[in-house]
């Protein structure tokens, strides 16, 4: 029985589906998720941009399903929504004391990672973390698609926004994520978090980030073109300011679709003409990555983790 009834789950539009369930009576929509906590693991990550992973890592709570289903998600094995939610079900009590020893034994942060279908759980796990006198950094991993109103709830939660900017092309967006809508949601979604921190990223005597925005694009093989229009709409319609993680970490081995480019890395060539247009635009804060990243960035689920639900 889950600990805690929110009303926001009565009739779901936590997402941008607007789905209109009622996961408090069992009711599924897109993500297949009712009104209990399910959580794929809770442990130390230190693969995160450096001010995000810090010195210590950031204690990362990695969410069951997802209101995307991206065909080529690293975070396969926790991110399908079909995937049995049964062996993961936690009470908020067990994901504060997994977090607090881990904040304990040195990290400075928790990442939420694919929250959105879970908002009410992050503040009821924020606020509990806090009544026990711990204040760490709360960072916001997300895909980028968001329902707007949900993140001006957030503001006073939310210390570090971290959202992917996937896609300009509906048509792509559509046929790899089955979300049609996506570029316009994830620019009004990325504007809203920009209203909140702006264009600059705070960050402490360890250079760890305490307050801010941080836009992740990952570069698609024989897609360079989406990427580009990524870029050039951000600079237009947010700031050239911002911090961007530009990532060459797409991997292949998660890719089941008939599309020909997708089932290769990318090329190097392709990934120096989406950084080249990075600078062409103005763009001056941030982060590429080693083209080998592909082979070093594959978390994988079904290895024990620290503080996995048994």
């Amino acid at each position: 029985m889950n600990d805690f009834l929110f009303p926001e789950y009565d009739n779901c539009k936590l997402c941008p589906r607007d789905c209109g369930v009622n996961r408090n009576k069992g009711e599924y929509g897109f993500c297949h998720v009712d009104n209990r906590l399910a959580i794929g693991s809770i442990c130390r990550h230190t693969g995160e941009e450096p001010p995000i992973s810090g010195q210590y890592g950031i204690a990362n709570v990695f969410f069951m399903h997802c209101t995307l289903q991206c065909q080529f998600c690293q975070n396969r094995q926790i991110s399908l929504n079909k995937v049995d939610l049964k062996p993961y079900i936690f009470e908020v009590q067990e994901v504060v004391e997994k977090l607090m020893l881990l904040l304990d034994q040195g990290c400075k942060a928790v990442g939420f990672v694919s929250p959105t279908h879970y908002i009410p759980h992050v503040k009821r796990i924020i606020s509990e973390l806090r009544s026990n006198g711990y204040y760490p950094s709360f960072v916001y991993n997300t895909s980028g698609y968001e329902n707007v109103e949900q993140l001006k709830e957030l503001e006073g939660y939310i210390d570090v926004w971290l959202p992917d900017f996937k896609y300009s092309d509906n048509v792509l967006a559509r046929r790899l994520s089955k979300a049609s809508n996506y570029p316009e949601v994830a620019v009004t979604a990325i504007k809203e978090m920009y209203r909140q921190k702006g264009s600059t990223l705070i960050v402490d005597e360890l250079a760890q980030a305490v307050s801010g925005l941080i836009i992740r694009h990952l570069v698609l093989p024989g897609y360079i073109e989406n990427s580009m229009k990524v870029l050039e709409t951000i600079a237009d319609e947010i700031s050239t300011n911002v911090h961007i993680s530009l990532m060459s970490q797409y991997n292949p081995q998660f890719y089941s679709h008939t599309d020909l480019a997708l089932q290769r890395p990318l090329y190097l060539q392709e990934y120096e003409v989406v950084v080249q247009h990075f600078y062409e635009l103005g763009f001056h804060k941030g982060w590429i990555q080693e083209m080998e990243s592909h082979q070093t960035y594959n978390p994988d689920f079904e290895q024990k983790h620290p503080f996995e639900k048994t």
